[in-house]
């Protein structure tokens, strides 16, 4: 039967693996992701796009994103 460890040392012991493999600076950069934002997703997608039409949406991300 396999103990489980406490989180903590868990959390520890992967933030190293990942500075061993992929360093510190992309280690940061990966954990970063996971990171809870703050404020309302929703009512602030609601005001940026109040009153546009999913065209009007789409087109304006269209301008935004570099062709590839």
């Amino acid at each position: 039967m396999t103990l489980l460890q406490p989180i903590s040392e868990v959390t520890q012991r992967a933030t190293n693996a990942l500075i061993k493999e992929i360093g510190v600076v992309d280690t940061i950069r990966f954990l970063n992701q996971f990171r809870a934002g703050a404020g309302n997703y929703t009512i602030e997608r609601y005001q940026l796009f109040k009153g546009m039409s999913v065209r009007e949406i789409k087109a304006q991300r269209k301008e935004k994103t570099p062709n590839d």
